[in-house]
């Protein structure tokens, strides 16, 4: 039970030394006093329920910022505030915008949050108006370059999936305009089953052979030669089809290779074709194979180009969560895969962007909201990949944290981050960018994704050639009802 409230007590403190003896009385009839023992009165992100006058103690108010709790004041002046002073301004979260604590025994005058409104509102309502813009207008400002935030970087995302859906669909095409001239070309070698060139048998063992030669070129896939290794099998293959007067031999010798046939296959051929059918020629014969042959290696072009289409569009759909729930189970690395994908001509193998992986593929699946962590991973990954100067190497290591938490690690090997600004990257508006060039919201709307609504915490590490963000979270974030309202939504 709270001590009783006296109207001569509230005056002596700056806060309410010009209110009437009514509205002292007001508050009084509507508040109480009530002393704290050292430790935590509200938590920043919890739902605001009381607001906070101190009479008399210490409290200390902190912010969390880079995934620590940063200490933002601590004083001992009465009269001093806290918790939920904007219960007044309506269609705003209502939630504790610090974690507030005390440091010793100490007294303060508590006023219900929705009393506290009804009061602001009633007595002061020029004020209400003017805290009201600046409060919900600064919501709004954010809202709307939060917004434009994501739409930039979906812009240069889809840009680089254009790009690489682009390269197999182009594949297709050729593979097709060129699978139809072969096609045609088959057409024409049919007609020599029409001028008797091949016996029956002799027709039999040709088909046989193709048979085989199909099964060879799809095993060929798994065959890789090295640049010396290829050039000495085509030397070796147009020697052999010269010296059996095969026309046109140096065009054949690059397909043969690529289908991972060598002169074994031939002499078996020309066996072949020699026991059972002396009237049909191994150029034929050969030229029969050719065809068969490319028809066979143009189809997996189609097959691969099709199915790497297939998997862009699937990353392109898991990473912007199409379709899905916005709260569900997710595994971490799916959600990583996905937006790499994303980054696909800038980051891999070859390309300007070396990529290291050290994940631990045994992590649990998190409940979480899948679609805001990629947006946490795009904005992380594209600063380190702008600080590289679009050259370096991008580390990623996922690990355990105890039971109930994952860390997910993105580092780079840039120039780092100077120590005067490190504390400042998660600050809104904040950027090192020229103007025009970022918003500086990127990293803070990644912040308020992990830290509010995931209830994890992000922070930075930075060294010349090193810098890491850390991001920790739990197995499961809490549920939309039981998560404070973001405006990163």
């Amino acid at each position: 039970m709270g001590e009783t409230c006296l109207p001569d007590e509230l005056r002596t403190l700056f806060l309410f030394e010009k209110l009437s003896d009514r509205q002292l009385k007001t508050l009084c009839e509507n508040g109480h006093l009530a002393r704290f023992e050292p430790g935590p009165i509200c938590i920043e992100g919890e739902a605001a329920t009381c607001f906070y006058v101190l009479i008399e103690g210490e409290l200390v108010m902190s912010k969390r910022s880079g995934g620590a709790d940063i200490e933002t004041n601590r004083t001992s002046q009465r009269g001093v505030y806290c918790g939920a002073w904007s219960a007044f301004v309506d269609g705003v979260p209502q939630v504790y915008e610090s974690s507030v604590r005390v440091t010793k025994p100490s007294k303060f005058f508590v006023l219900d949050a929705a009393a506290f409104g009804d009061f602001v509102r009633a007595e002061l309502p020029m004020a209400v108006h003017l805290l009201e813009g600046l409060k919900v207008g600064g919501l709004r400002a954010r809202q709307i370059i939060d917004q434009r935030e994501k739409l930039l970087a979906l812009g240069q995302l889809s840009a680089g999936l254009t790009h690489q859906l682009n390269n197999p669909a182009a594949a297709a095409a050729r593979a097709v305009s060129d699978l139809r001239e072969k096609v045609a070309g088959m057409r024409h070698k049919l007609a020599m089953l029409a001028d008797g060139k091949f016996s029956p048998e002799g027709l039999r063992v040709l088909v046989t052979i193709q048979e085989e030669v199909a099964e060879q070129v799809a095993k060929s896939k798994a065959l890789e030669l090295t640049a010396l290794e290829a050039s000495d099998r085509e030397d070796a293959i147009g020697d052999w089809l010269e010296e059996h007067g095969i026309a046109a031999a140096w065009d054949y010798a690059p397909t043969f290779v690529e289908a991972g046939l060598d002169t074994d296959w031939l002499e078996r051929i020309s066996a072949s074709v020699d026991e059972v059918d002396a009237t049909a020629s191994l150029q034929g014969a050969i030229g029969w194979l050719r065809y068969t042959i490319d028809t066979e290696l143009m189809m997996n072009q189609i097959a691969e180009a099709s199915s790497r289409i297939s998997a862009l569009l699937a990353g392109a759909k898991q990473y912007s969560q199409m379709d899905r729930a916005p709260y569900q189970s997710a595994n971490v690395h799916d959600l990583l895969r996905s937006t790499l994908m994303m980054f696909g001509e800038k980051i891999g193998k070859d390309k300007p962007v070396k990529l290291v992986k050290d994940w631990d593929l045994t992590l649990p699946e998190i409940l979480c909201y899948p679609g805001d962590l990629n947006q946490v991973w795009t904005n992380v990954i594209d600063n380190a990949i702008q600080a590289m100067g679009g050259h370096g190497t991008l580390t990623i290591t996922t690990m355990a944290v105890g039971e109930d938490a994952i860390k997910v690690v993105i580092g780079d090997d840039g120039p780092g981050i100077p120590a005067e600004i490190v504390e400042r990257i998660f600050t809104p508006f904040f950027t090192t960018k020229a103007f025009g060039e970022g918003t500086g919201l990127g990293l803070d709307l990644a912040w308020r994704i992990v830290a509010q609504k995931h209830h994890g915490n992000i922070r930075v590490e930075s060294a010349p050639g090193d810098t890491r963000f850390i991001v920790v979270l739990p197995l499961v974030a809490p549920k939309p009802e039981e998560a404070p309202a973001d405006s990163a939504d």
